[in-house]
Formats: structure tokens, C-alpha cells, sequence
């Protein structure tokens, strides 16, 4: 189940989005607006709900997030960008600090 993430997410919420994966989370990370969407199997239909709630496909940032170790993995296809990034882990430390920082506090951490 995706779910889009603005404030907090509580434990229900965690486990909603554990139910496709069980051990990690997909997200797509909003670094503008500081929100996501978690859940499902691609980062691509996260990614899809935070666009059709407003955001810039150039603000999105994909990754999972495990929430037993709290470890973060920045790679996903949505990552690949021809002016921004060239591979599916995201280059840029800063924006990989921006997107740790989202996560954990609407995650944890």
C-alpha cells in the first residue's frame, strides 16, 4: 500500500507500508516539500503519487528504507537523470543528506 507522508508516520502506517516488502520500504523522498510516499514495489507509483499531489519531478528523489536496522539505500530507476544524476544511487551528498533527513523525520531514526 502507498501512502503519502506529511507529518509523523505513526505505526499503522509503518506497517501498511511493510505489508509489499516486509523487511524495507520504497519511498520517493520530496526534498522541496518535505514529504513522501512509501510503500508498493516500484518507486515509480511512489513517485506518481507525490507528483499528482503537486511535486516537481526534479525534487523526487527515490530510495528504501529499512526500519528494523534504519538503514537507508539511495538507488532506484527514478534516480537516472541526464542533468542531475547518472546513476541510480543518488551522487550528490547533499541531496542524499536532504533525503536521510526527510526520512527519518517522518519515518525515523
Amino acid at each position: 500500500m502507498i501512502l503519502l507522508i506529511r507529518d509523523r508516520a505513526t505505526e499503522a502506517q509503518v506497517e501498511a507500508m511493510l505489508e509489499e516488502l516486509g523487511v524495507y520500504i520504497k519511498v520517493a523522498v520530496d526534498i522541496d516539500r518535505r514529504i513522501l510516499a512509501g510503500g508498493g514495489y516500484l518507486h515509480a507509483d511512489c513517485e506518481a503519487e507525490l507528483l499528482d499531489d503537486g511535486s516537481r519531478q526534479d525534487a523526487i528523489w527515490g530510495a528504501n528504507w529499512n526500519p528494523f536496522t534504519q538503514n537507508i539505500v539511495y538507488e532506484s530507476l527514478i534516480n537516472i537523470r541526464p542533468r542531475q544524476n547518472r546513476s541510480m544511487e543518488i551522487l550528490d551528498i547533499g541531496i542524499r543528506e536532504q533525503v536521510a533527513q526527510v526520512i527519518h523525520q517522518l519515518l525515523g531514526g
